[in-house]
């Protein structure tokens, strides 16, 4: 039976002890593992607001949120430490992704960059 499962066969006798010992509703998943938020959804939900309105309401000069700033914002708001990899997990469940700003040279020509790309790239890619 577990072969057909592609499981080994501890997996399949503690599926076996579950369901014996519960039916069919002890088998269902009790969703992802690991920590609990520390935050409630209430507070969450402040985060975001927060978040929205952006560095500079919080006295920050430049307007990028860093890992390092959203952590402060977090101890000071709801008196909650994270770390920056646990910032940048409740970061990600939020649905932000890091982002890395365009650093573009003054003397920049797209135009030139353009045909370089169609000419001399060609050639040499083949």
């Amino acid at each position: 039976m577990a072969l057909d499962m592609r499981v080994n066969s501890k997996s399949a006798y503690q599926w076996r002890r579950r369901w014996r010992a519960g039916g069919v509703g002890a088998l269902a998943s009790t969703g992802p593992s690991g920590a609990a938020c520390r935050l409630s959804e209430r507070q969450l939900d402040r985060l975001q607001t927060e978040l929205d309105r952006g560095p500079a309401a919080r006295g920050w000069a430049d307007q990028r949120w860093t890992l390092a700033r959203v952590t402060v914002l977090i101890g000071r708001l709801f008196h909650v430490r994270y770390t920056l990899r646990g910032t940048s997990y409740l970061l990600h469940r939020m649905g932000y992704s890091p982002q890395v700003p365009a650093r573009r040279a003054v003397e920049r020509d797209e135009r030139k960059i353009a045909a370089w790309r169609a000419e001399t790239w060609a050639k040499v890619r083949g």
